[in-house]
C-alpha cells in the first residue's frame, strides 16, 4: 500500500502575544492601583481614581485592540497618509492652543477629554512608512531614496519635538527602525544618523528646560529638580530581591512625584524586587520575541513592516524608560507601556496589538499529512 504526503493550509493566530498582551494589561492596572491609589486618595479624596480612568481607556483600547485584530492589515493602507496629515496638524495645534506643564506643551482638550496627538503620531508614522517603503521596496538600496524615506519622518518629528522632544525621537527612531529592516545597505544610515544627532542637540540647546535635565541628570543630589530621580533609585534600592510586597512601597506615600506615570517602574522593583522587574523586563521580551516570529513569517513586506515598527515603538519605550529610572540617561518623559498611567497611550498601544495579531491572522501554515 502506498504513502502519499499531502500539505494542508492552515491559518494561524498568535495566541501567545495574545496572552502576553492580556497579561500585561491585567499587571499593568494592578500596578497602577498599588502605585495611585494612596496619592489619588490625598488629592482627589477617591483611592480608584487613576485605576477607573484607566480601566475605561484600556476598555477602549481593547475594543480598538479587537476591531483591528479583525479588520485585514492591508486596509489601514488607505489611511497611511491621512493619518500622517492629521498627525502633523494636531501636533501643531498642540503648540498653539495647549497649556503648558512643565516648560512643555503635549495634550490637547477635545471635548472634556485629553488627547496627546504624539501617540497618533507614533502609530500613523508607521503606517506611512510601512506604506510608503512598500511602494518601490527595491529602491531602498540606493542612498538617494533611502534619505527620500528618512525625508517624510523629518516633518513630523520636528513639530513633536517643539513639545515633546521624547516622543519625537521615539518617532523618529521607530520610522528609522523600518528602514533599516527593508535597506540592504547599512553603511547608508551614517548620514541621517548624524543629521539626527545634530538635530536633537540642537532642540536640546535651543529649550533651557533640556539642558537643565542633563544637569540633575550628571548630579540629581545636588539639585532640587534631581528629587525624582533620587527618591526613585531609593524605592529601586529599598525593594532588595524579593521586594517588599504588593502594596507596601513607602516611596509611593509622596516622597517620589508622578509615581504612577515615568517612574512606576521604581515603584514595581520596591514592592516586587529586583526579581519582579526582572519578570517585567522576560515578559517585554517575549512580546518582542513574538513580534519578531510574526514579522519573519508575514505573507507580504507590508505586515513584516507594520510589526518591525510596532516591535520597535515598544522596544524603545521599555528601554529609554527603565533607562531613565535607573539614571542611565537624562529624564526624557516615556512611559513604560501597559504599565504607567496615560489614557491615549494605552488606547493606541493596544490598537497597534491588534495590528500586529491581524497580521498573525494572515499567516498560512502548511501541515504535512501522510495519506495512506
Amino acid at each position: 500500500m502506498s504513502r502519499k504526503e499531502k500539505k494542508e493550509k492552515k491559518n494561524y493566530f498568535d495566541y501567545t502575544l495574545l496572552f502576553l498582551v492580556l497579561f500585561m494589561i491585567a499587571f499593568g492596572l494592578v500596578m497602577l492601583y498599588s502605585t495611585s491609589y494612596h496619592y489619588a486618595e490625598a488629592h482627589f479624596h477617591d483611592a480608584t481614581f487613576y485605576l477607573r480612568k484607566q480601566g475605561i481607556a484600556t476598555g477602549i483600547g481593547l475594543v480598538l485592540m479587537f476591531f483591528t485584530t479583525m479588520v485585514p492589515y492591508n486596509f489601514w493602507k488607505k489611511f497611511a497618509i491621512p493619518a500622517y496629515l492629521l498627525s502633523c496638524g494636531l501636533s501643531i495645534a498642540v503648540l498653539i492652543v495647549s497649556d503648558k506643564i512643565n516648560g512643555s506643551a503635549r495634550w490637547l482638550n477635545i471635548g472634556g477629554l485629553s488627547f496627546q496627538p504624539a501617540e497618533l503620531a507614533k502609530i500613523a508614522v508607521i503606517l506611512f512608512i510601512a506604506r510608503y517603503i512598500c511602494q518601490a521596496p527595491k529602491s531602498m538600496g540606493r542612498l538617494k531614496n533611502m534619505l527620500k524615506t528618512v525625508a517624510w519622518l523629518l516633518p513630523i518629528s520636528a513639530i513633536v519635538a517643539l513639545s515633546n522632544l521624547s516622543s519625537a525621537i521615539i518617532i523618529f527612531m521607530v520610522g528609522m527602525i523600518i528602514i533599516f529592516v527593508a535597506s540592504p545597505k547599512y553603511i547608508h544610515f551614517a548620514v541621517p544618523a548624524v543629521l539626527a544627532a545634530g538635530v536633537g542637540g540642537a532642540f536640546i540647546i535651543v529649550q533651557g528646560y533640556r539642558m537643565d535635565r542633563i544637569k540633575y541628570w550628571l548630579h540629581p543630589e545636588l539639585l532640587e529638580a534631581g528629587n525624582q530621580t533620587v527618591q526613585g533609585l531609593y524605592a529601586i534600592g529599598a525593594g532588595g530581591w524579593f521586594g517588599k510586597g504588593l502594596g507596601e512601597s513607602i516611596q509611593k506615600m509622596g516622597s517620589l512625584p508622578e509615581a504612577q506615570n515615568d517612574m512606576i517602574f521604581s515603584i514595581v522593583c520596591e514592592e516586587l524586587g529586583v526579581l519582579g522587574a526582572l519578570g517585567v523586563i522576560l515578559i517585554f521580551g517575549l512580546m518582542l520575541w513574538r513580534f519578531m516570529v510574526i514579522a519573519t513569517n508575514s505573507k507580504d513586506l507590508f505586515g513584516s513592516l507594520l510589526v518591525v515598527g510596532i516591535m520597535g515603538h515598544i522596544a524603545l519605550q521599555v528601554i529609554l524608560n527603565i533607562a531613565v529610572v535607573t539614571n542611565s540617561i537624562p529624564n526624557t518623559g516615556v512611559t513604560l507601556p501597559f504599565i504607567s498611567y496615560g489614557g491615549t497611550a494605552i488606547c493606541f498601544l493596544l490598537a497597534e496589538m491588534g495590528l500586529a495579531l491581524s497580521v498573525s491572522r494572515g499567516i498560512i501554515l502548511e501541515e504535512e499529512q501522510v495519506m495512506q
